[in-house]
C-alpha cells in the first residue's frame, strides 16, 4: 500500500517491486530494480526516506527518518528481516543483517555488514569494508573477499526475484480451494 501524507507522495522506479502487502508512506524515493518485501514499513511522514537502486527491503524492515531529517540508503544494499532502521546513511553495497537495529542518526559505511540482531547506537558511526557484531556494536574484522562474493550473489537474487513479482505476479488463492 502506498499513501501519500502531508502533501508528500511515494516515488518509486523504474522495475521495482513493491508488496502490497508493504506500507510506503509520504516522502519516500526508492530508485529502480529494488525489491520492497511483505510487510515492510517505509515511514516518510516527517522525514525523508531515500534508498539506492537494486537495493533489497526484505520481509518485515522498518525504515524511519528522523523530524525533519534523511535516512539516505545506498545502491546494492541487504537490509534482512525484520531488521530497525532510523540511521541517517547505510553506504553503497553494505548488509545489515536479520533483525539488527540501527539507532537514530546512525552511519553505516560502504561495503559493511552489520551482523544479525546487533544494534548499532545512536550517533554511532560504523567505517567502511568492515564487519560490526553485538549489542553495542563492535569492529570485529575486515570484510573478506568471500564476504563481498556471497553477498553479491545474495544481492543479485533480489533483484532478479523483484523482476519475477513485476513479471509473473502473485495469484490469491480462493479460500475455499
Amino acid at each position: 500500500m502506498i499513501y501519500s501524507f502531508d502533501n508528500q507522495k511515494p516515488e518509486i522506479g523504474r522495475n521495482t517491486y513493491v508488496s502490497e502487502a508493504a506500507l510506503v508512506i509520504g516522502n519516500v524515493k526508492i530508485s529502480s530494480n529494488c525489491y520492497i518485501g511483505h510487510g515492510t514499513i517505509l515511514r516518510g511522514d516527517y522525514g525523508t526516506i531515500k534508498i539506492g537502486s537494486g537495493t533489497a527491503v526484505e520481509e518485515g524492515v522498518i525504515i524511519h527518518a528522523p523530524p525533519s531529517d534523511s535516512c539516505i540508503i545506498g545502491s546494492k544494499v541487504t537490509l534482512g528481516h525484520g531488521a530497525i532502521i532510523h540511521s541517517s546513511t547505510i553506504g553503497d553495497d553494505a548488509v545489515i543483517g536479520m533483525g539488527a537495529v540501527l539507532s537514530i542518526r546512525s552511519a553505516i559505511g560502504k561495503g559493511t555488514i552489520v551482523a544479525e540482531g546487533s544494534v548499532v547506537k545512536r550517533n554511532q558511526n560504523i567505517p567502511d569494508k568492515v564487519v560490526a557484531a553485538g549489542n553495542p556494536a563492535k569492529i570485529i574484522r575486515e570484510v573478506r573477499t568471500e564476504d563481498e562474493e556471497y553477498w553479491s550473489w545474495g544481492k543479485q537474487l533480489y533483484i532478479d526475484l523483484a523482476e519475477k513479482y513485476l513479471a509473473a505476479g502473485m495469484q490469491k488463492i480462493p479460500e475455499d480451494s
